[in-house]
């Protein structure tokens, strides 16, 4: 709360003399695990009951949701990690959300965008965070009954606090982490952190782990029992979904920003700024660039000389690669290990794209030739720009380029190491 006090009158006007800030205190009270559940409402245990074991075996895929702007980049590839398990297993899929109730025809979305089809019937639940325990002051009063499992049932978790409610609940053999990124880095140090290190810890669940960078990356950082409990994948770029779109001839050519600018590690003001730069001093000419800024709560922003990017947001699976395809030079920027879907996205439909080294991740064109990294500066994310203009305009060049690619295009073929590790372990 801002307290302003006025001080004395000066020559007929009032002037603030001193500006005091105090805390906002939101009184908490209740027991400790109260307290806490309150503060970390996310990691609240699975409330669950064991149903007899039916005919067939199922798997569970546990996420925050599958709404609209929640499908893209990981959640994605959990429900199609899910559903090819689940196909292996000759099993029932689940998907269960936690935040908001899902929405199936989104899940079907993603499903027949990648021409996957479910050997068996897939299920949805809303098992969510909100739903209180019953008051003991209120005698009579039950909860709901929460999530039915079975024993032998196979739970998929997509992040720390997704396993951190499934560990309480759910015997932890049956426990598969998909982890898409060292989570730790979305936070300061601090609680959050904490938690998250322990749950990555956990040396008796089995680990997922997208792209052997991260994989290397965990290892190498102390979570030295993956290379025990865990396996990792590279992701697939099918191209029924990814390639280059035609357009128009004579028409611009098309850039394509990435921005996200409420997750911190998508760098969103580093890579406007470096764009404006880029505008500024003639690198990207907008009489032959048109820019697109993809991503969600964009402002609506304008470059140094007026001129306005046209703002992508809300797009869905199909018509985000539509435009990808049109694309010719991206920016995508990741302070993470993980390369991130869209400068993958963007090779695989033909572009060329600039992003950034972080740790192990100093070169991504073992992938394609087309993606370039630079050093998180200022004048050598420039310079990588200033050569994937070049490069885009190098027909030749860039269809070399992406004829080279080592990408993969098939999830079936992505997971089939994973997979078979998995149910051969069981």
């Amino acid at each position: 709360m801002i307290r302003e006090k006025l001080g004395d009158a000066v020559a007929g006007r009032g002037v603030f003399s001193k500006v005091e800030l105090e805390p906002v205190v939101v009184e908490r009270s209740g027991t400790v695990p109260q307290i806490f559940g309150q503060r970390f409402l996310s990691q609240q245990p699975l409330q669950t009951y064991v149903i007899p074991q039916p005919s067939l075996p199922r798997v569970s895929l546990v996420t925050d949701s599958i709404g609209s702007d929640s499908l893209f980049g990981g959640v994605g590839t959990a429900l199609l990690f899910s559903a090819h398990l689940a196909n292996r297993m000759n099993a029932t899929l689940r998907v269960v959300t936690r935040t908001e109730a899902p929405i199936p025809s989104n899940a079907w979305q993603i499903l027949n965008a990648y021409g996957i089809e479910l050997r068996h019937e897939i299920q949805f639940a809303f098992a969510s965070l909100t739903e209180e325990s019953p008051d003991a002051s209120r005698p009579g009063e039950t909860a709901s009954p929460g999530l039915d499992i079975h024993p032998d049932e196979t739970f998929v978790t997509t992040s720390w606090w997704t396993t951190a409610a499934a560990l309480p609940s759910i015997p932890h053999a049956s426990i598969i982490y998909l982890l898409q990124e060292d989570e730790r880095m979305f936070y300061p140090f601090g609680e959050e952190r904490v938690h998250c290190e322990q749950v990555l810890r956990t040396d008796d669940i089995r680990f997922v782990v997208n792209t052997q960078l991260l994989y290397d990356h965990l290892i190498a950082s102390g979570l030295t029992h993956l290379s025990r409990t865990g396996c990792w994948f590279e992701p697939a770029f099918p191209k029924s979904l990814f390639h280059v779109r035609g357009r128009e001839p004579g028409g611009k050519k098309r850039f394509f920003f990435y921005a996200r600018p409420n997750n911190p590690r998508n760098l969103f003001h580093v890579g406007l700024t470096l764009l404006d730069r880029a505008v500024n001093e003639g690198i990207l000419d907008l009489e032959q660039w048109d820019v697109f800024l993809v991503g969600k709560d964009i402002p609506n922003v304008a470059f140094a000389d007026g001129s306005r990017p046209q703002r992508c947001e809300g797009l869905g699976w199909k018509a985000y690669a539509d435009l990808v395809g049109t694309i010719d030079l991206g920016l995508s920027l990741m302070y993470t290990p993980h390369p991130s879907y869209p400068p993958f996205d963007l090779a695989a439909s033909g572009a060329v794209v600039v992003t950034n080294k972080f740790a192990n991740k100093q070169d991504l064109s073992r992938y394609s030739p087309n993606i370039l990294c630079a050093e998180l500066d200022t004048e050598d994310l420039l310079d990588a720009l200033r050569e994937g203009v070049a490069l885009a305009g190098d027909t030749q060049a860039r269809s070399r380029n992406y004829a080279a690619n080592e990408l993969g295009t098939d999830w079936a073929q992505a997971f089939e190491d994973v997979l078979r590790s998995l149910t051969t372990a069981r």
